[in-house]
C-alpha cells in the first residue's frame, strides 16, 4: 500500500524536482516507510511506501526493459497484487529483481501492453512510464478499491493517489464544482469520473489510460461485473462453491509480511471474514470493534464479543464517544479530500488508529458484501411494484422536503440515473441492476473511499476479500432466490455462516449499523446551528434560519439528524479543502476560528 503521483509534461521538459518532492510530501501518510522516484525525459514518477510484502527489496520504482539493452520502463503502484505468487510461477523465465507483489505487473505490461491488467487479481492503482513507446500508462482495479486522480493541465498530464497532493504541489487550484456539491449534499457521495473539483478526474474502476505528450490518447475498461442474468445453480452446489471461494479469497488476502487483523462488527460480512480467518490461522485473529455507549443506537460490541469468544479471537474493543465526535471530526473531514459524508467515517478512523497502535499494518474488512450478495433493503424494494411498497433507489435526496436549501434541482440525481441506465442495458434482473448501479458509484466513491482515506491517514492498509473478482463474479450471478429469500438479503452467505459460525445467528433480526450523529448534534444544536449557518459555503446555498432550526431539531428524527450531519461535514470539509484552512482543534474551534 502506498501513494503514487507523477507528471508528464506536454513539452517534454523534465518535471521540476521541487514539485515532485511536494507531491511525495503530500502523501507521506500513505507511505511512511520510504519514498522513491523515477525521472526520464518529460516524465517524473514518485511513490511513498507502506511496506507490506518484501520488506527488504520491495522499494519502488521497478525498472525493466522489453529488450536487452533497450530503454527501461518504470512502474510505481499503490495496492496489492494477490496472485503475485501464481504470476511469478507463470513467468518462470523472468529474472525478477525483487520478491514484491508489484513487480510482476511491469513484466506483464512489457508482454501484453495496455491489456496487462487483465491478468491481475488484486486492488491496485498503477502508473508505468514506457520511454520506448513514449507513453505513460495508468490502471485501476475493476472495483475501484484503490484511488487514482488525474488532470490535463497547461503543464501536461498530472496524477496522484489523492487530489490534495495536486493542490499542495501547486499543480492545481481547488475550485468547487457546483453539480458535484449538490450530489454530495443529497446523496452523501459524488458520481462518475468528474470529482467535486473542477478539472480533477477519477480514473474509473477498471480503467486503463495511455497518455502521450501530456494528453490522453487511448483508454480501455475491464468491467467488474460481466453482462447477463443469473446462472442456474442448486443450493447445495452453490454452498460448496461459496466455501471454496471464501477459503481462496480470504486466504490470499492474508498474504503479508507484517501483522494483520480485521474489523469486526455484528454484521454478516465481518462475521464471515472472522469465521474463515479463524479456520485459516493457527494464531488468534486480531479483531477490532467500535461501539457507542450511552446512546439510542445499537452497540455492536456485545455481539462481537460473543463471536470473538466462539472463534478464540483476540478482541479489541474501541469506544467512540461523543467527545471523540467533537474532537476528531475536523481531522476526519481533512482526510476525506474526495468527500463522502458517510458517518461510518467516524468509527473507521478511530478503529484504524487503534489497529496501528496495536502493531497492525493490514486490516481485512467486509465492504462489498451487501453489493455483490444482495444485502440492502433498497434492493428488495426495487424489485417490488409501487403498489406493494416498491420504489427506485435514492429516489429522494437528504434535503428533499426540508426547506433548507435556497434552490433545489433534480439534477443532483443525473449521475446516479446514468449509472442505473448503464446497468440496466446488459440483460440483468432488477436485483442485479440495483447491485451493479451501487458498484458503479456508491461502492468506489463512498465505502471504498472512506476505507482508503481513514486507514491510510494512519498508515494502515485495508483489504476487502468479498470484492475479489472471482468471489464477486460468483455472487453476482447467483439466482435472485439465493440472494433474497423470506425478506432477507445475502441469503446464501447467511446460510454458509449458519454452519461455519452458529454463534453469529445470521437469520436473527438485527438492527442496522448506525452512528448517533443526530443525538450528538442535537445536544449542541442551538450553539452549533448559528456557527454552521454562518459559514460562507453554507450561507451561499442555504436559508440561515432554516439551518439553525434544523440543528435545533437534529436529535428529533433520522431525517433532520442526517441533514444536519451532512451540512456539518460539508462545512468542515469546505473550510479545509476549498478555503485551505487548517483543521486544528475541535469542531467549535474550527468553525469559530
Amino acid at each position: 500500500m502506498c501513494g503514487i503521483a507523477g507528471i508528464m509534461t506536454a513539452s517534454g521538459q523534465t518535471p521540476d524536482e521541487n514539485t515532485l518532492r511536494a507531491l511525495a510530501d503530500a502523501m507521506s501518510h500513505r507511505g511512511p516507510d520510504g519514498t522513491g522516484q523515477a525521472v526520464s525525459g518529460g516524465v517524473g514518477l514518485v511513490q511513498t511506501r507502506l511496506a507490506i510484502i518484501d520488506l527488504e527489496t520491495g522499494d519502488q520504482p521497478f525498472f525493466e526493459a522489453k529488450n536487452p539493452g533497450g530503454e527501461k520502463a518504470a512502474l510505481v503502484a499503490n495496492g496489492e497484487i494477490y496472485n503475485y505468487v501464481e504470476l511469478r510461477l507463470d513467468m518462470s523465465r523472468v529474472a525478477f529483481q525483487t520478491r514484491s507483489d508489484c513487480e510482476p505487473p511491469l513484466h506483464l505490461y512489457l508482454r501484453h501492453g495496455l491489456g496487462f491488467a487483465r491478468y491481475l487479481r488484486g486492488m491496485y492503482a498503477i502508473a508505468i512510464h514506457d520511454p520506448a513507446e513514449d507513453c505513460l500508462v495508468l490502471a485501476r482495479d475493476p472495483f475501484g478499491i484503490k484511488p487514482l486522480y488525474y488532470a490535463e493541465t497547461d503543464l501536461g498530464f498530472v496524477f496522484a493517489s489523492e487530489p490534495q497532493a495536486l493542490f499542495r504541489a501547486g499543480l492545481m487550484t481547488p475550485v468547487l464544482r457546483p453539480q458535484a456539491r449538490d450530489e454530495l449534499l443529497q446523496l452523501q457521495f459524488t458520481t462518475g469520473a468528474e470529482t467535486i473539483y473542477e478539472g480533477v478526474h477519477r480514473l474509473l474502476p477498471g480503467e486503463t489510460l495511455q497518455v502521450s505528450k501530456g494528453r490522453i490518447t487511448d483508454r480501455m475498461v475491464i468491467e467488474a461485473l460481466a453482462e447477463g442474468g443469473p446462472a442456474e445453480t442448486l443450493k447445495r452446489t452453490a454452498l460448496r462453491r461459496l466455501d471454496d471461494l471464501l477459503n481462496d479469497s480470504i486466504g490470499i488476502h492474508q498474504r503479508s509480511d507484517v501483522p494483520y487483523g480485521m474489523f469486526l462488527s455484528g454484521g454478516i460480512d465481518s462475521s464471515v471474514l472472522l469465521a474463515m480467518m479463524a479456520r485459516l490461522n493457527e494464531r488468534p485473529v486480531q479483531a477490532f470493534t467500535a461501539g457507542f455507549s450511552g446512546t439510542q443506537v445499537a452497540d455492536e460490541r456485545k455481539h462481537a464479543r460473543i463471536l470473538a469468544a466462539a472463534t478464540g479471537a483476540d478482541h479489541h474493543e474501541v469506544e467512540f464517544s461523543e467527545g471523540d465526535f467533537w474532537s476528531l471530526l475536523p481531522m476526519v473531514a481533512a482526510a476525506m479530500d474526495d468527500p463522502a459524508a458517510d458517518y461510518a467515517v467516524l468509527p473507521t478512523y478511530k478503529l484504524a488508529a487503534a489497529a496501528r497502535n496495536a502493531g497492525i499494518k493490514v486490516v481485512l474488512s467486509g465492504e462489498g458484501g451487501d453489493e455483490v450478495f444482495g444485502g440492502y433493503g433498497r434492493y428488495r424494494r426495487v424489485r417490488r411494484a409501487r403498489l406493494f411498497g416498491g420504489r427506485p433507489m435514492r429516489e429522494r435526496g437528504v434535503f428533499d422536503g426540508l426547506g433548507v436549501l435556497r434552490e433545489t434541482s433534480a439534477q443532483w440525481r443525473d449521475g446516479f440515473a446514468q449509472s442505473e441506465r448503464d446497468a440496466a442495458a446488459k440483460g440483468r434482473t432488477r436485483l442485479q441492476v440495483a447491485q451493479a448501479t451501487d458498484c458503479a458509484d456508491w461502492l468506489p466513491n463512498d465505502l471504498l473511499t472512506k476505507l482508503d482515506r481513514c486507514l491510510m491517514a494512519h498508515g494502515v492498509e485495508g483489504r476487502v476479500p468479498l470484492l475479489d473478482v472471482k468471489l464477486a463474479g460468483f455472487a453476482f450471478f447467483l439466482p435472485d432466490t439465493l440472494k433474497v429469500r423470506r425478506g432477507r438479503g445475502k441469503w446464501l452467505l447467511r446460510k454458509w455462516l449458519d454452519t461455519a459460525l452458529p454463534a453469529a445467528k445470521p437469520f436473527s433480526a438485527k438492527r442496522g449499523f448506525t452512528v448517533p450523529v443526530g443525538e450528538w448534534i442535537g445536544r449542541e444544536g442551538k450553539r452549533l446551528g448559528p456557527l454552521v449557518a454562518g459559514q460562507p459555503c453554507i450561507a451561499d446555498i442555504c436559508n440561515p434560519q432554516a439551518v439553525q432550526d434544523l440543528f435545533t431539531a437534529a436529535g428529533e428524527g433520522r431525517k433532520t439528524g442526517q441533514a444536519a450531519w451532512v451540512l456539518l461535514f460539508y462545512a468542515l470539509w469546505h473550510r479545509r479543502h476549498i478555503q485551505g484552512q487548517a483543521a486544528d482543534g475541535g469542531v467549535f474551534d474550527v468553525l469559530g476560528g
